[in-house]
């Protein structure tokens, strides 16, 4: 399989926010582009102690985010880093990042239904 960025389904675009994503097997691909000052951290008040449950892995295109576990530690990813994010994080963006993420398909599944249950 195969699909350029503008390929894949936008699942969201608001407030400098653009997620587009498709399902891949057991896998879910999505492209991030974040604009500078986005923080994350209120896209997962409805998870888990208000951390991202999704475990990623990915590369930085643009730019960098930076993110804090749930241990307190952080870390920052930048442009041409490969990465792997556990679950039980949240991040930020000061100048403006576009990444792309791999999360098994049930985590995303399940971080949808959390959100949709919180949504009412």
């Amino acid at each position: 399989m195969r699909a350029g960025p503008d390929e894949l389904t936008i699942e969201f675009e608001q407030d400098g926010v653009d997620l587009r994503s498709a399902r891949w097997g057991e896998m879910h691909v999505a492209r991030y582009a974040l604009a500078p000052g986005t923080d994350l951290t209120p896209f997962f008040a409805a998870l888990p102690d208000g951390l991202c449950s999704g475990d990623h892995f990915g590369i930085v295109l643009e730019g960098e985010l930076t993110l804090r576990y749930e241990d307190g530690t952080e870390e920052t990813t930048r442009a041409g880093d490969l990465y792997h994010w556990p679950a039980g994080h949240t991040g930020w963006t000061d100048q403006g990042v576009v990444f792309m993420a791999i999360t098994p398909l049930d985590q995303v599944e399940q971080m949808e239904q959390a959100m949709a249950a919180a949504a009412g």
